[in-house]
């Protein structure tokens, strides 16, 4: 059955966006796939596992990766599905309601990462700035407030614009761009007024994702200020060390959403592969490559995990 048939019986249903010309690889394509989710799954469960048995690890800077790791994980398990599903060929679409909430977990889950990542940058901020006061400036209390705080910012702010997709009239061909749904994606088959939906969601994005990249970079130019005046060529060296994962961690976040938002708004003639490939790319590699990161950049984490394995080979 063709799409537009398909489309034509079930007004409410929408064609998920595996790799267009590539239908006959599916198959071969899924066995990457599947690698980096189970790369994902297992690299962030690691990650969590270390922090929660390691009692060295129970500090602000290791809890700030905890909820790195647990975004990461919770980013990979929403989009699992319809990513596998339509290249194993168990499904080809999604309904509204779906489609929805899996838009709303993706663009929540952003939010929340790039708040955790702000979060990290004020840890690495307070630890060269002001090593002395801390221990007393972020307590135990403290971080669970900014756990509540990250996750109400995160959650709160985007049911307004989520939720009145439910009640938009989409009558353009429901062909999404990607496996999974994206906010902009919907809006772009919608003949309603969708003004609230773009004026909104433009106010998320500047409110969330850009400020955050903003006091990121204003966090990092103190923190080399303050570096560049200690005396000692080891310390500036040693206190720059301690922030190399965080930096790594924020560029490969933000530079693939800047990538994604440049083909959605300047790349309309490109093929259609290549978007395919940034979605997946942007959904992909942060939760992919942070365990990484951390697991070969943080000392500490390096060595419980080398720890770890040895223990399995005994």
């Amino acid at each position: 059955m063709s799409p537009i048939s398909i489309l034509n019986i079930s007004s409410s249903r929408f064609i998920l966006t595996g790799f267009p010309g590539l239908e006959v690889h599916y198959l071969w394509i899924s066995i990457p796939f599947s690698s980096i989710y189970a790369m994902v799954f297992l690299g962030n469960c690691m990650v969590l596992h270390v922090i929660r048995t390691e009692p060295s690890l129970h500090q602000p800077m290791f809890y700030f990766l905890a909820m790195l790791a647990l975004t990461d994980l919770c980013m990979g398990l929403s989009t699992m599905y319809t990513v596998l599903g339509v290249l194993w060929g168990i499904i080809r679409e999604i309904s509204l309601d779906s489609c929805i909430a899996q838009s709303y977990f993706i663009h929540g889950l952003s939010f929340m990462e790039s708040s955790v990542l702000l979060t990290m940058a004020f840890d690495r901020y307070i630890a060269i700035c002001n090593p002395l006061r801390y221990s007393s400036i972020l307590t135990s209390d403290k971080i669970m407030k900014i756990g509540v705080a990250i996750l109400c910012r995160s959650s709160l702010l985007i049911p307004p614009v989520i939720v009145r997709l439910k009640f938009l009239n989409y009558c353009r061909p429901h062909i999404l761009s990607h496996s999974f749904c994206l906010h902009q994606d919907l809006i772009r088959m919608a003949c309603s007024d969708i003004r609230f939906n773009s004026v909104y969601g433009l106010a998320l994005v500047i409110s969330n994702l850009l400020l955050d990249a903003v006091l990121i970079l204003i966090s990092y130019i103190m923190i080399l200020h303050a570096v560049l005046a200690i005396a000692s060529r080891e310390e500036r060296i040693k206190s720059l060390q301690t922030c190399v994962s965080h930096i790594c961690a924020v560029s490969v976040f933000y530079i693939p959403i800047i990538g994604l938002t440049m083909v959605h708004r300047f790349g309309k003639h490109l093929s259609p592969l290549v978007h395919v490939l940034m979605g997946n790319i942007y959904i992909l590699f942060p939760p992919l490559m942070n365990p990484i990161i951390y697991s070969i950049k943080t000392q500490q984490i390096r060595r419980r995990v080398q720890r770890l394995f040895y223990l399995k080979r005994m």
